[in-house]
């Protein structure tokens, strides 16, 4: 079976290299010639993922009509690109068995990954979980959640997509995957910015711990289940993002706590995700004091200091 993928960045690139594994022939899709070039000429992606070779059964090419044979086709662009991808390349994608590899939630709808795949075919899933491209691209044991509404979509994607390393356990509750995969994001800034202000691991696991807290509460009222939360799409995701400067979004947390400038070519999807999930707790006439303080944070309604003090200044209650 040939696999697809759209999406060339250091988590496309990485999961090619991990599939290629046990697969004759796989499929990256670029819009970027650079990127072409660049694999063709040195078989590595030296523009998102330097430092490892692709090989030579990974076809990179710029044509999505090669994706015609490809029955199970992964899509890893950034959320806020997402329908435009679609909505360009929906001739090629009807009818296939489309994964969503991205996080978030669209800005002007409030959709998710799913949601906005269904626009091109019935048969839908999220790939998402705790990993870092890097991490993929070298063989380290990772474990995912695969989650599709679909009845047996899951655990068929499970059985075709995971190898030896590539540990994939199937759920019924894309809308929790979407979810927790999402709202990690926004935590994960606030973290970075805790430590890059220099207040320390302990009031970063306070965040971190106060901030899944919320994740939980407001889960139901978004069709999510808190279960799937506790699994690796949400506790464990949010784990990872929140304590390693690999992520991005801590990353981009450290830079705001230290009052330094950020990469704006840098993807950090947890900046139009907080922006996203504060819209949607307001039509819901949700409390959502962790992630407001953060998204108040990311698009310049308040100072650092005012921020922190928005949250120091809560009442006390009951855990």
């Amino acid at each position: 079976m040939t696999f697809g993928i759209i999406g060339s960045g250091a988590f496309g690139t990485a999961l090619s290299i991990s599939l290629s594994s046990t697969n004759e022939k796989l499929i990256l899709w670029t819009r970027n010639q650079d990127v072409v070039n660049s694999v063709q000429e040195i078989r590595e992606n030296r523009l998102r993922l330097p430092g490892y070779i692709l090989p030579q059964n990974i076809i990179v090419t710029n044509d999505i009509n090669q994706m015609e044979n490809c029955s199970i086709i992964l899509i890893a662009v950034p959320m806020q690109q997402l329908r435009s991808v679609v909505e360009l390349h929906r001739s090629r994608l009807e009818g296939k068995i489309l994964v969503a590899c991205c996080k978030g939630f669209e800005v002007s709808t409030g959709l998710g990954p799913t949601s906005i795949l269904e626009m091109a075919s019935n048969k839908t899933a999220v790939l998402t979980g705790p990993s870092f491209a890097a991490d993929l691209a070298s063989g380290f044991p990772t474990a995912l959640t695969v989650a599709s509404k679909v009845e047996g979509l899951a655990q068929y994607i499970q059985s075709e997509l995971g190898t030896e390393t590539l540990r994939l356990y199937w759920s019924d509750d894309p809308i929790g995957a979407e979810f927790g995969g999402a709202l990690k994001n926004v935590i994960a800034i606030g973290c970075g910015v805790t430590i890059g202000a220099g207040y320390g691991s302990s009031s970063r696991a306070a965040l971190m711990t106060r901030g899944y807290s919320e994740i939980i509460s407001i889960a139901p009222y978004f069709g999510a289940k808190p279960e799937t939360l506790s699994g690796l799409s949400g506790l464990g995701d949010l784990s990872l993002t929140c304590m390693s400067s690999e992520s991005r979004n801590y990353r981009y947390g450290l830079a705001l706590g230290k009052q330094q400038s950020f990469d704006k070519n840098i993807t950090v999807e947890g900046t139009s995700t907080s922006s996203a999930i504060i819209l949607k707790a307001k039509e819901f006439k949700l409390d959502t004091p962790v992630m407001a303080a953060i998204n108040n944070l990311v698009v310049g309604k308040v100072s650092l200091s005012v921020a922190i003090q928005s949250l120091l200044s809560r009442p006390l209650k009951k855990e």
